[in-house]
Formats: C-alpha cells, sequence, structure tokens
C-alpha cells in the first residue's frame, strides 16, 4: 500500500485566526467607524451593534478555537475604549482585555496583540489623527501605557493593521473614514502611520527588550492583463508600487521620491524597527490602461477570466481565488527586505457564506506557502480571516469570511466544514492526503501531484 503524502509544517509553526476589536466585539461607541456608521455611511447602511458580543462573551469563541487545536490567536485592543478621552485611562476596559489574554494563555494559545486596527478615538480623529504628524505621540503614549499593563499576559505585538489600506482607502478613494479623496494627504498619513510604528516599536522595546515586534500590510497582486502591451506593464507596476510596496521602502528606512519633486522623507530608525515581517494576503488584480481612470493612474482592475471567485461584495468584488498569489507575494517580500526577518501570514480568507470554496482554498494556498518554506523562507506561522464571521467595515454583515457562521440576530454559532478541516491540519500540523480526500478531493493534484490524486479518485485537470 502507498504510503500517505504528507506536507508537513515545522515544528511550532503557530496556527490561528485573525480578528480585531471594533468588528468582534461590539458596543464600540466613540470611535470614527462608529461616527462613520452613524452617518449611514456604510455600503449597506448597517451598523456593527453587539457585532459577535465579544466584549461579553469572547470566550466562547475562544473555545472553539481550542477545540480546533489552534496554538494562537491575533486580537486588537481598542484604543477608543482604553482611552475614551485624551489622557484618561479606562481600568475597566483594560481589565476585561487582560481577562481576554489570561484567557488565551489558560489555552495554550498564544496571543498575537494589535495594537491599531483601523480605528482611532473620536477625541484623536477630531485633532486631525494620523494626518498631522504632531499627533503620533498621542499613539505611542497609548501603545506604552497598554504594554506596560499587559506584557505579563503577551509578548508577541503587532504595531499597527494595514497602514497601506487605513492610508489609501480614508484618505484617497474615500471608502473608509474620514472619506477624503486626496493623493497628497494619502501619502502623508502613510508616512506617519509608518512612524508611528517605528516609534511604538521602540517604545515596546524598552518595556519588553525579549518581544516580538512587528506590523502587517495587505499585498494585493496587480499584474499586467496583457504582459506584451507596455501601458499595460505601466500602469501596472505604478498600482503595484503605490499600494504594496510604498510603506515597505518606508519600513526600511528608504525615501520614496516622486516625479515633479514629490517626496516621502526616510523615516530616522526604521530599518531595524521590526523583529518580523507580517502579511496580509487575499487576491489579485489583472491591470488594462484605461485613460478614462486618471484617479487610478490610469489602469483599470478586474479578475482573471474564468477564474474562481469569491463570494461578490455590495461594493463589487472581493476577488478571485488565486493561491500562487501567496508564495509569490512571499517571494517578493523576503527578496525587497533582504530576507532579513521571519514572515508570519497575519491573515488570508475569502468570502464564502456557503462554504462551497473555502475548503479546498485553504488548502492551496497551505501548500503554497508550504512550498515557500521548502524553498528556504522563514515562514513562522498562518493566521486564517477569521475565526467568526464578523462586521466587515463598510461591507457591513453581508460578508462571511468566519470558519464559524454566525447569526448577528441571534448570535447563533454554526462551524461550517471548514473549521473542522482546520483544526484536522491545526492537530496533524500537516496537509495530509486523508485530510485533502474528506474535504477537497479534487484539490488532490494541484497539492500533491497526480499520482496521488489518482490514487485519491479526484479528477486531474490536463
Amino acid at each position: 500500500m502507498a504510503r500517505e503524502r504528507t506536507l508537513q509544517f515545522p515544528e511550532g509553526f503557530l496556527w490561528g485566526t485573525a480578528s480585531s476589536a471594533h468588528q468582534c466585539e461590539g458596543g464600540n461607541l466613540n470611535n470614527q467607524w462608529y461616527r462613520w456608521e452613524q452617518q449611514g455611511r456604510t455600503l449597506t447602511g448597517e451598523r456593527s451593534g453587539v457585532a459577535a458580543n465579544w466584549w461579553q462573551q469572547a470566550e466562547r469563541d475562544f473555545e472553539l478555537a481550542e477545540q480546533m487545536e489552534n496554538n494562537a490567536l491575533r486580537l486588537s485592543l481598542e484604543w477608543s475604549r482604553i482611552e475614551p478621552e485624551e489622557g484618561r485611562w479606562d481600568e475597566s476596559a483594560l481589565e476585561r482585555y487582560r481577562s481576554l489574554l489570561a484567557d488565551l494563555r489558560r489555552r495554550h494559545m498564544t496571543p498575537l496583540v494589535t495594537l491599531h486596527h483601523f480605528t482611532d478615538p473620536l477625541w484623536f480623529a477630531d485633532r486631525g489623527g494620523f494626518e498631522l504628524e504632531e499627533n503620533i505621540r498621542y499613539f505611542v503614549r497609548f501603545v506604552r501605557f497598554v504594554v506596560g499593563q499587559l506584557r505579563d499576559l503577551c509578548s508577541f505585538w503587532l504595531t499597527i493593521n494595514e497602514p497601506n489600506v487605513y492610508a489609501f482607502l480614508g484618505y484617497l478613494t474615500g471608502e473608509f473614514p474620514p472619506g477624503e479623496r486626496s493623493a497628497l494627504r494619502a501619502l502623508r498619513v502613510l508616512r506617519n502611520l509608518m512612524a508611528a510604528h517605528v516609534q511604538a516599536f521602540y517604545a515596546i522595546r524598552e518595556w519588553q527588550p525579549e518581544g516580538q515586534i512587528g506590523y502587517c500590510l495587505n499585498y494585493r497582486l496587480l499584474d499586467p492583463f496583457l504582459t506584451y502591451s507596455p501601458l499595460d506593464r505601466v500602469v501596472a507596476n505604478l498600482q503595484d508600487t503605490f499600494f504594496n510596496w510604498l510603506a515597505l521602502k518606508l519600513a526600511e528606512g528608504k525615501p520614496v521620491v516622486f516625479p515633479l519633486q514629490v517626496a516621502l522623507p526616510a523615516l530616522p530608525r526604521a530599518a531595524g524597527a521590526r523583529d518580523y515581517h507580517g502579511v496580509n494576503y487575499y487576491t489579485r488584480d489583472l491591470v488594462a490602461f484605461d485613460p478614462r481612470r486618471a484617479g487610478e493612474l490610469f489602469g483599470r482592475r478586474f479578475p482573471s477570466p474564468g477564474a474562481p471567485m469569491q463570494d461578490p461584495g455590495r461594493a463589487g468584488y472581493f476577488g478571485e481565488i488565486y493561491p500562487e498569489g501567496l508564495y509569490r507575494v512571499l517571494q517578493l517580500v523576503y527578496r525587497r527586505t533582504r530576507g532579513n526577518k521571519p514572515l508570519y501570514v497575519t491573515e488570508h480568507g475569502l468570502n464564502d457564506l456557503e462554504d462551497r470554496l473555502r475548503p479546498r482554498a485553504i488548502l492551496e494556498h497551505l501548500a503554497m506557502l508550504h512550498r515557500a518554506i521548502r524553498e528556504g523562507l522563514p515562514v513562522r506561522g498562518y493566521f486564517h480571516w477569521t475565526l467568526v464571521d464578523n462586521f466587515e467595515w463598510n461591507e457591513g454583515w453581508g460578508a462571511h469570511f468566519g470558519l464559524v457562521e454566525l447569526n448577528p440576530q441571534t448570535q447563533e454559532r454554526r462551524p461550517r466544514p471548514s473549521a473542522s478541516m482546520f483544526g484536522e491540519i491545526c492537530r496533524a500540523n500537516a496537509i495530509t492526503e486523508s485530510i485533502v480526500e474528506r474535504y477537497a478531493p479534487e484539490a488532490a493534484a494541484t497539492i500533491f501531484g497526480s499520482a496521488a490524486a489518482t490514487r485519491l479518485g479526484a479528477r486531474v485537470l490536463t
């Protein structure tokens, strides 16, 4: 009998899910996203409300993660709860976060704590937020305070989530608060966010010399539609540079120079300000030259014809399912940073209400991650977005990224088949043929090759 093929992951590999405070906790009434919702500016007009009710009962979902034998969980702290007014600290909020972190540790799960995940206290936003360089000090003060209070329960920190998304959707496309449309303001905010990361890194390092401190960026691959078209290649490269690589260049301590003498100066002490790189990856777009789209650097974005697609969203589409993209992004980040730090996949997932495509998508993305590790990349963990369906920012309740389905009206939970599959992968620290056979036999050829696919009875595509 043929031996079962296995993609084994390194010992100590972190398996977990990722989440954010505003999307899960409920009752966050004091940040700029709450105000955005109250103004009816989400695409659905919906509000987060009690969200997934984590402020009251997060532990029941931690239990689900424990049942999946996750050994890590990424969550964030809500700044507006801990510092509801400038300079006033809410001890009861801090105690709630202490209880959550202690609960994770009791379950033998490593907490990865995000210190800023898209939300700002209203008092901070009303002072100009991250658009003003002088406001960075308020965030750094918050970081010093919470790390000082929680360092006995956590040593794995993520300073700022997706500064490129926060800057460009909030200040360039206007899809996120404050709804501005200015390239110069977006670039200023991006630089200030990266400066905030650098300063926060050194503030945490003072408290916790042994801590693991990093940030994460969202990487959306942007490939030319026609590779032989110089115009498609140029606009794809422009969009790719602007969205994916400006923040990383700043994080590496390099200046960013644009035509017409527009420049983002290098950030002092940035080059050494990380212990790891966080990679968030979901999808890719093809880009074609379009002279009518000056605001998008003259490039029209769309999925590959015939590609498997996530469920559509209110804003259009969440994108195609492109597993090779995770491998490509990990390679690009590793190469552009000279391979000087470990990598964590701090988010990956897809919008899939019926769980039709998620099992295969997870397996094929993890196979690509395994390929990167096999080729020498120091990838140390994978955090799936997300554990339980949550309030998906501008999309409201219309997106379904959870391994566990949530009814926001009744708060009823129902684990999807992909939750069981993810649990088996975590327990084995591996992808096995038996796991593939049970959950996505059609993926066997992609993961193990045609011989394994034939043995599992899957149709091999040629």
